[in-house]
């Protein structure tokens, strides 16, 4: 969940905070009054592409930031962004020179990984947006999922990379003697120089904590030595004092009992200290200042650096070079043992492959026309009673792979006359978004999406077909938060945060302003959308009836 979205200096925004709601969310307001800035803001914060353009004149920069609940963001996210409060910052920059900057908690990361976390957790539906349900990859696992078919397709992948590893051991057998021989020599080159070097895994963050020690033995250890002398060594040395003290406070308790909590306090602290300059001279001792030690561990770092180049981005998976050369070179050394029966068991595994994707496609068949059954119903229901949709599934024999051998493409005609067209070519922006609510409706048990953004999802409708608009919307909000800029009535009425977007012009400058509407406000903003700028009795009437109605 989006809990709260700040924007600076963007377009004709100079500031302004929103705080969100679950479930459904209505932005309402005129035509310009930076609804759907407050949408490209957040597509901004996610990873899309900025625009200097978008800066505020006379602002250095813009930026934009979101409060995100920390549950909802993959567990690696929280691991590497040490997420460990109940919500997590998210802050994305642009300056006039078109750089960009992007944080999380404070922690700088790459853009593209705001990219990627926004394809898992936010749904964007609008002209020019993206929608990933639009992408045949992701259509294939909607289809899936609604399907139920993700343990049949496990055991599809599990064939083909059984299928994958022996069909790479049969090409290896069946190359020249020259190309072995080739192979050969180069894993053995390659193995032996990973070997040579003698790699533990955690080595390189050991070396990496050493170093600073290193650098700076000389000065850590006049630190040391100044510190062990106030602490013990010098006549006047802390300990040397407060032992007096100590002896003093003993005496006096002998005459009076008084002060024995104060002598015990001395005491625990004389021993305190005692330790604390034993570990000091400990790390003295252990302090190793010699040249040829630094000089040693520069070039083991070196030496590390270099086969991460070669072999992997990391020392684990310059480690794990190390296994898969080996199990290769004793793949090519031993080849002639394994040629029969490798040939033997890729024919048995290549026909338990073609059976796993040949009931796979079959299982995917009967999941499209229940899906094209279901979507048809949503798509009535939002205006579009004329339309044609269908799920493609095409079997492509021998284009196996771990999802399967079948191309699945979304197909829809709006009117009719008009040939089926994959979804993605769909021109209209308010059409397409009704295309995407319907399908989130009929497959909202099977994403796993957490942010749907709709923009223009009233597009050309209005009376019962709004009312169902806002109605759908209302029940993807149920699961989920919706956040929905739309024009109408009928859709806002439903909704359970209400938003008011204006601008007006302060001091030569244009402003927007955002307003959660509750109560008499949100009546008014109601019978005005209803009826034009000002409300009459008839449109408060009718404004009540809605909200009355969407609650009901």
């Amino acid at each position: 969940m989006l809990r709260k979205l700040s924007v600076k200096n963007f377009a004709i925004i100079a500031e302004q905070s929103i705080e969100l709601g679950g479930g459904f969310n209505a932005l309402t307001g005129e035509t310009g009054a930076g609804k759907s800035i407050l949408v490209e803001a957040l597509g901004f914060l996610l990873g899309a592409r900025g625009s200097s353009s978008w800066l505020r004149a006379g602002a250095e920069r813009l930026e934009v930031s979101g409060v995100f609940d920390r549950d909802d963001l993959p567990k690696e996210w929280r691991s590497l962004y040490k997420l460990s409060d109940t919500t997590a910052l998210l802050k994305r920059e642009l300056d006039a020179s078109g750089r960009t900057r992007a944080t999380v908690n404070g922690i700088a990361a790459p853009v593209s990984a705001l990219a990627s976390l926004g394809e898992r957790i936010v749904d964007f539906h609008g002209q020019h947006q993206h929608q990933s349900l639009l992408k045949p990859a992701f259509q294939l696992e909607v289809l899936d999922r609604f399907g139920e078919l993700l343990e049949e397709r496990g055991k599809v992948a599990l064939s083909y990379q059984a299928w994958a590893a022996l069909k790479s051991e049969s090409e290896q057998a069946h190359m020249s003697d020259d190309e072995r021989r080739r192979l050969i020599d180069l894993y053995r080159f390659q193995l032996g120089e990973i070997q040579q070097a003698a790699l533990k895994p955690g080595e390189e963050e050991e070396l990496e904590s050493a170093l600073p020690r290193l650098k700076n033995g000389e000065r850590l250890k006049t630190f040391a030595d100044g510190a062990y002398q106030l602490l013990y060594e010098q006549e006047s040395s802390i300990l040397s004092q407060l032992l007096k003290a100590e002896r003093a406070l003993s005496e006096l308790c002998r005459v009076d009992a008084a002060l024995a909590s104060t002598h015990e306090t001395v005491e625990s602290a004389r021993l305190s200290l005692e330790e604390a300059a034993h570990c000091v001279a400990q790390y003295r001792e252990r302090l190793n200042v010699e040249p040829e030690e630094l000089d040693k561990a520069l070039s083991r770092m070196e030496e590390i650096s270099r086969l991460k180049k070669k072999y992997g981005p990391s020392l684990d998976e310059v480690l794990g070079s190390q296994k898969k050369l080996s199990e290769e070179l004793d793949r090519l050394e031993n080849f002639e043992s394994r040629r029969e029966k490798i040939e033997g068991e890729l024919a048995q595994v290549f026909a338990r492959l073609e059976e796993d994707c040949d009931r796979l496609h079959k299982a995917r068949l009967k999941a499209a026309v229940q899906l094209e059954r279901g979507l048809l119903k949503e798509l009535k229901l939002l205006g579009l009673p004329e339309s044609r949709f269908s799920v493609s599934v095409e079997l492509e024999e021998g284009r196996y792979g771990p999802q399967g051998a079948d191309a699945v493409e979304f197909m829809i005609a709006s009117n009719p006359g008009e040939p089926l067209r994959p979804v993605r070519e769909i021109a209209s922006g308010g059409e397409l978004s009704r295309v995407m609510l319907a399908l989130k409706t009929v497959l909202s048990s099977a994403d796993s999406v957490s942010i749907l953004v709709f923009d223009e999802v009233d597009a050309g409708i209005g009376g019962a077909v709004a009312r169902a608009v806002g109605q759908k919307l209302a029940r993807l909000g149920r699961g989920r938060q919706v956040l929905c800029v739309t024009h109408l009535a009928q859709v806002a009425c439903f909704a359970q945060s209400h938003f008011h977007v204006s601008k007006a012009v302060s001091g030569g400058r244009t402003k927007v302003a955002v307003e959660r509407l509750e109560g008499e406000r949100r009546l008014q903003a109601i019978a005005r959308m209803l009826g034009g700028r000002d409300s009459s009795a008839a449109g408060l009437k009718h404004a009540q009836e809605l909200l009355e109605e969407s609650v009901a």
